[in-house]
This record gives C-alpha cells, sequence and structure tokens, in this order.
C-alpha cells in the first residue's frame, strides 16, 4: 500500500504542466466522473492521429508500412506489460475489460470439471461477475464473499472460510467502483493460492491511481481498463504463464495454441489504440522528467507523482461529505492513500437522480446509479436503479474544483 509520507511533492509548476497536457481541461466541463473513464493527453492523440495517417494497414502483410504498423501493436503489448510489472508475452489486448472476462470465462467453462467452485467478491464490478455465473450451466457452483454492510470491508476471513480443495477461482476487484476502498490483492491471492485456486482480479478500479506491480503480488490474471487510464477505449489482460498455459484461446483453429497473445486476441486489437497506448508513456515521462526510454522507474514514479496530487483533493471531497449530517458515504471515510479518489454518498432525502441532474446543470460531470455493481447495491440495501452518488477525481483534478462542487452541492443538499 502506498505510503503519504514516501510520496514526491508536487510543485504548482507540475501540477500546471499536468493540467496543460489533457486538451479537455481547456474547456468549461469540470470532470468529476473519471471512474467512468478519464480524459487522454494531447501524447495520446497525437499518437493515434499520427498512426491513422501514416500506418493505419493490415498487420503480417510484409510490405513496409505492414511492418511498421506490426511494430506498433507489439510495442503497445510490451508497454502495458511495463505498465503492470508482468511476465514477457503476458498481455492481451481487447476493447473492453467486460469482453476480455468474457473471454477468459469460456475459455475456464472448457477446462472446469462440474463441482468446481467460483467464489465471487460481492463488492465486484458485473464485468468480473457475470461471466463467472454464466458457468453455473456447466455444473459450477458460485459461492459468495460478501460484503459486510456496516463497514464496507470484505474481510480476508470471511474468504477463507469458503475456500476449499474444490475452489478454482476467486475473482474480485482491487478497488470496488462504487466503494473506492483498495483491497490487499497480495493476502487474498496468498489464501486462494494456498488451496490451488487461481485469482482473477479486476483493477479497472486502480490503474487509474497507483502502479501495478502483478510480480509482487503474484496475481494470476490481471485485468484493466486502458481509456480509464488515461488511454484510448480498449481493455488489457495480464495472464500469468502457468495459468495461460492451462487455457486455449478461442481465436481461428489454425493459430497455434501457444502464439499468445494472438491465440486469445478475436479479430486482434484495434492498431491505431495500441498506437495511442504508447502516448501514456510519453505523458509519463512529461510528468517525471525522465527522457529515454520509458522503464519501470518512470511508471512508479509516475505514478506517485499522481497519488501525491489525487491526496489533498480527496481529503477535501471527503472531509466535506463526511461534516453533513443528512449525507451518508457509501465506503470508508478515510482520506488517506488506503483508498483512491473514488467517492460515493447517498442523501436523507433527495435522489441520487434529483442530486445528478441539478448539478449538471452547473456544467459539473459527475453521476449517479449502481455503477455496474448492482449486487453490491442490493446487499447495503440500496435501490440500484437509483443508486449512489458517484464523484470520481484523479491526479489532473484540483482543490478548487471539489470547492466549485461543493458550493453547488451546499445549494442543492
Amino acid at each position: 500500500m502506498t505510503n503519504s509520507t514516501d510520496l514526491p511533492t508536487v510543485s504548482p509548476d507540475l501540477h500546471h504542466r499536468i493540467r496543460s497536457a489533457f486538451p479537455a481541461l481547456a474547456g468549461d466541463t469540470v470532470f468529476l466522473e473519471n471512474a467512468g473513464g478519464s480524459q487522454v493527453p494531447a501524447a495520446v492523440i497525437e499518437r493515434m492521429r499520427r498512426y491513422l495517417a501514416g500506418t493505419y494497414v493490415q498487420l503480417g502483410a510484409g510490405y513496409r508500412l505492414s511492418r511498421e504498423a506490426t511494430a506498433t501493436v507489439e510495442a503497445a503489448h510490451e508497454f502495458v506489460r511495463l505498465l503492470v510489472n508482468g511476465d514477457p508475452g503476458s498481455v492481451i489486448l481487447g476493447s473492453s475489460s467486460t469482453v476480455l472476462l468474457h473471454t477468459l470465462a469460456g475459455c475456464y467453462g472448457e477446462v472446469l470439471k462440474p463441482g468446481s467452485e467460483i467464489v465471487l467478491a460481492e463488492c465486484g464490478h458485473e464485468a468480473n461477475l457475470g461471466p463467472w455465473r454464466r458457468l453455473e450451466r456447466n455444473g459450477i457452483r458460485i459461492r459468495w464473499w460478501k460484503v459486510d454492510p456496516g463497514t464496507f470491508e470484505s474481510p480476508v476471513a470471511a474468504l477463507e472460510e469458503l475456500l476449499n480443495e474444490r475452489t478454482a477461482l476467486v475473482a474480485f476487484p482491487h478497488v470496488s467502483n462504487l466503494l473506492g476502498d483498495i483491497l490487499d490483492v497480495e493476502a487474498v491471492t496468498a489464501a486462494a493460492h494456498r488451496v490451488g485456486a487461481r485469482v482473477v482480479v479486476d483493477g479497472v478500479a486502480y490503474a487509474p491511481h497507483r502502479a501495478v506491480d502483478v510480480a509482487a503480488w503474484d496475481v494470476d490474471w490481471y485485468v484493466y481498463s486502458t481509456y480509464k487510464v488515461y488511454g484510448p477505449h480498449m481493455g488489457a489482460l495480464y495472464g500469468k504463464a502457468d495459468s495461460l498455459a492451462e487455457l486455449t484461446g478461442p481465436n481461428h483453429f489454425f493459430i497455434p495454441d501457444d502464439e499468445i497473445p494472438y491465440k486469445f486476441e478475436l479479430g486482434g486489437a484495434s492498431h491505431e489504440g495500441c498506437a495511442a497506448i504508447l502516448g501514456l508513456g510519453e505523458y509519463l515521462q512529461e510528468i517525471t522528467d525522465r527522457p529515454g526510454p520509458v522503464d519501470r522507474g518512470t511508471v512508479e514514479r509516475g505514478f506517485a507523482i499522481m497519488t501525491a496530487c489525487e491526496l489533498p483533493v480527496q481529503e477535501r471531497l471527503v472531509s466535506w461529505l463526511a461534516a453533513r449530517p443528512e449525507v451518508r458515504i457509501v465506503g470508508p471515510t478515510r482520506t488517506d492513500a488506503s483508498r483512491v479518489g473514488t467517492v460515493s454518498f447517498v442523501h436523507e432525502r433527495l435522489s441520487s437522480a434529483e442530486i445528478t441532474a441539478q448539478v449538471d446543470e452547473t456544467g459539473i460531470a459527475i453521476r449517479h446509479g449502481h455503477m455496474y455493481a448492482y449486487d453490491l447495491c442490493r446487499a447495503l440495501g440500496l435501490d440500484p436503479d437509483d443508486g449512489v452518488v458517484r464523484v470520481s477525481l484523479v491526479h489532473y483534478n484540483t482543490v478548487e474544483e471539489i470547492d466549485r462542487l461543493t458550493g453547488v452541492l451546499d445549494g442543492i443538499l
């Protein structure tokens, strides 16, 4: 877990450079719905533009432009591998995390025996719940790792009571995209591995805020959405080598089983999206002042800067909400680095829909609803259709933007 005392100091000049790198921030909208999708820096936009203008051709054809396009796609896989600190050749790219998880579940459906058990975290996003529930028709038993409705926590001890020799998989979020708390991935993974189970970690709500380190956590599968991490609308799935070896990818029969990632990338990854992904590396170089090839140090330093930017903004928002007696924060009220800046709340009288509609009129983008954590809303006694009001910030947001939001909320609430 990130220790706030170890974070770099972010100067006003650096924060100005960060804001200036995102063209969308020059407009009138205050973007506080970043958990649904972040804005992208100019380097990402320019990478995609250059690819479409100069090398928009099919891969593997042999001629020069095709070779250049192929190299771009391969470089994007390598960059994502570096970003998550994974093994070589272990990254699969697709149109979204949801699609990648459905593909993964379909592959497991071919190898899991009836009677096998899959443990699902009740606090999870439907993208990492629905695909596994579909395997019940194959005779797979689903067991639920419940959330504590009082503390909003998912204790590892409660998970351990569900694990046994029949447990094949444990699927859970690194961060709940509604609650904002960071689960102890390393502890959960160790518990699952003690009974021989694999873990499938949904890192979508974590990856925009902290450096991912699949090697340190020893996870088997880790998925995130590149469009929520300052990139194009795609998803990325890391798979450990021995986990990949257990499965056969669904791509064409004549593609060898060991041709990873192609065997798992139906139709191939978006080529222009791959070019855009590489622009994130340029952005990390910009904010870290580390020229030359992007390495793991660049990634870790870049995300440490992002965390340092976020914490004061997160503290301003959570503290303001916690001081309102008519508001209930749905999630932890901590303001330190043990949570991310995805903050949900409900009002004792106003519906979530009413609140967001009035905020929208002021040019501030937030959201309400179940956030695809439908089971979690029901477990917490919330109407999934109205759900919560969610405010989700990232490193380019400012205390001033939170003050503008809370000024509006003060009039509404």
